[in-house]
């Protein structure tokens, strides 16, 4: 059959490839797992449930809530009856909350349980549209339930009018409203229609060496349009998926389920990574010897062109040390997609080495997301790039150095904001990324950085703090570093320390402290940051190099306010944060 709603995928996956694991999550320990016919049978439960409570084609539903099959089922019910899905961040502030909630009109919001829920109990009467319409995913006293849907829908069932409505409903119309979380201003929402993210996810999956029976475990947010989309290719393909219980379980979650696939941001691989050097430097005598010579023979790794002698050393190091890293990770991982950041060369090199190959990958939003990605193809890996566009999909080079695209996934529009429109999708059809990069005489394209992002100093030289933030932070001991210098005479640092790695060090170097602010402040923790610094400012040009920098005394996270939900930097709100901070660095 042919799949042009995102709810196709179900009669698709049921026809081909039935499953008895389609979609699976864990509560208090175990495992719930739910087949292609279990997790249809939900979703036109719920879908008949919507109906009975007046939902109309076109209407508004949000979610607020962690990965949970749930999730799928309410998802595939609201495309069923023609409603838009907004799916939320838990992690935002309650005055995007309101501003969401509201922007979009939502008349039923679904909110996993009282963690989320208090975020918004205290704006949900400023929200007209929404009425009384709160549901929790779990059962909490005084509040409506999931379950009470499902049961009004088993009640009541519509068979005849749901296929009247899903017939009415065009892989052009709207499916989901994604709000981006930006650095600056109110959140924009995307309208991203079924056929961007259908045309998106179908594009992907010859590119991804998986099977009907192959696993994936989940746990970037599937509010994030990369995470949802790529969740629609594994149904297409009939890939099982697991969601991880959060982001402190994931090492676990791994050795249980054996993944065969994973998609993550570069974050989450760089702390792989750092808890690997970290048992590392537990070691003692030749074992600690061989585990450093095995990273030194990983890190040196090239896709091609290394030498006999080479390929030996790497395999006497997969047999001794780097195997035993991949099975600390499940063991059976085909590929893994990195997306939503650039990643850094030397963590691809290491999984490479491991026998774990990295797929990196570039969109945004407004583009469902991916633009480009690296495949197996010929040209299409180079370690430092995002691989080549995708089919179906155009891409050219601004004279400023901007990447402008086009093609069947770009989205509809921002919602309610025609102006903002025009304001990214020229007169031709383009749409301006403001990111900047440049394509390899092989076609890959290379991410240089953010045209927004980039800055002049005094002297009139142009600096992109990206590059050096993403140099600066392959260092284990510096999680987080903001650059800046606008109109100042030279670049400065903001440093946040991982203090994981810290602690470990200061214990081998026997430096005693009581908090992170004491740590920072010893001598010779300061002697090392600024060891560190001289290291990698040997990396750029005079007018690039950090001059002066603070180290701050705590780990910027998503709920503090310093990162965006896809760990981002906040640029805006750091400089506002640190003000007094900033202008001691330049005076």
């Amino acid at each position: 059959m042919q799949v042009t709603r995102i709810f196709d995928l179900l009669s698709h996956q049921l026809q081909n490839f039935p499953k008895e694991d389609a979609v699976c999550g864990k509560e208090n320990g175990v495992w719930a797992h739910y087949s292609t016919t279990q997790y249809i049978q939900k979703a036109e439960q719920i879908a008949y449930g919507l109906l009975q409570l007046g939902i109309n084609k076109g209407d508004k539903i949000a979610s607020i809530s962690n990965n949970r099959p749930e999730w799928n089922f309410l998802d595939m019910a609201i495309h069923q009856v023609g409603a838009i899905h907004v799916s939320i961040y838990p992690t935002i502030s309650e005055a995007d909350y309101q501003y969401i909630l509201n922007h979009a009109d939502v008349k039923m919001v679904f909110v996993a349980g009282w963690e989320l829920l208090r975020k918004i109990e205290n704006i949900l009467n400023s929200i007209p549209s929404l009425k009384d319409n709160v549901y929790t995913f779990r059962n909490l006293r005084g509040y409506k339930h999931l379950n009470e849907i499902i049961e009004l829908g088993i009640a009541n069932p519509a068979p005849k009018q749901l296929q009247e409505i899903k017939d009415s409903i065009t892989t052009d119309d709207t499916a989901t409203l994604i709000y981006t979380s930006g650095t600056t201003g109110n959140p924009k929402g995307a309208m991203l229609s079924h056929a961007n993210l259908l045309n998106n996810a179908k594009a992907i999956t010859p590119i991804i060496p998986v099977v009907a029976d192959s696993r994936c475990l989940s746990y970037m947010p599937l509010c994030h349009v990369y995470e949802r989309m790529m969740i629609y290719a594994w149904h297409y393909v009939g890939v099982s998926i697991y969601y991880a219980e959060s982001m402190a379980t994931i090492a676990d979650n791994l050795k249980e389920i054996r993944p065969d696939v994973f998609t993550s941001v570069p974050r989450l691989l760089e702390k792989f990574y750092d808890k690997i050097l970290s048992v590392g430097h537990k070691q003692k005598g030749i074992k600690k010897s061989i585990f450093f010579w095995a990273n030194k023979i990983a890190l040196e790794f090239e896709l091609e062109g290394k030498s006999k002698w080479y390929k030996l050393k790497l395999k006497i190091a997969r047999k001794l040390v780097l195997n035993k890293w991949k099975e600390a990770l499940g063991g059976r991982f085909s590929v893994v997609v990195s997306g939503g950041a650039a990643i850094q060369p030397k963590l691809s090199k290491i999984f490479y080495a491991m026998k774990i190959p990295i797929l990196e990958g570039y969109g945004l939003t407004e583009t469902s997301p991916v633009i480009a990605v690296s495949n197996f193809f010929k040209d299409g890996i180079k370690i430092g790039t995002v691989g080549p566009p995708l089919p179906g999909i155009e891409m050219k080079i601004a004279e400023d150095g901007e990447i402008l695209t086009k093609g069947h996934c770009l989205m509809k529009g921002y919602y309610k904001a025609e102006e903002l429109t025009k304001e990214v999708i020229d007169e031709e059809g383009w749409f301006h990324t403001g990111d900047l990069g440049q394509v390899e005489p092989e076609g890959q394209v290379r991410i240089t950085g953010r045209k927004k992002e980039m800055f002049k100093t005094a002297f009139g030289k142009y600096i992109v703090p990206t590059v050096i933030e993403n140099k600066f932070t392959e260092h284990p001991m510096i999680d987080n570093i903001l650059v800046i210098g606008e109109n100042k005479q030279f670049a400065a640092a903001l440093i946040v320390p991982e203090f994981g790695d810290m602690r470990s060090w200061c214990a081998r170097e026997g430096i005693s402290y009581t908090t992170n602010e004491e740590m920072i402040t010893h001598p010779q923790v300061l002697a090392k940051f600024k060891q560190l610094v001289d290291r990698y400012n040997k990396f750029f040009g005079d007018s690039e190099k950090i001059i002066r920098y603070k180290l701050i005394g705590y780990p910027w996270t998503v709920e503090s306010g310093e990162l965006t939900p896809t760990l981002k930097l906040k640029r805006n709100f750091i400089i506002k944060k640190f003000e007094e901070e900033i202008e001691i660095l330049f005076n």
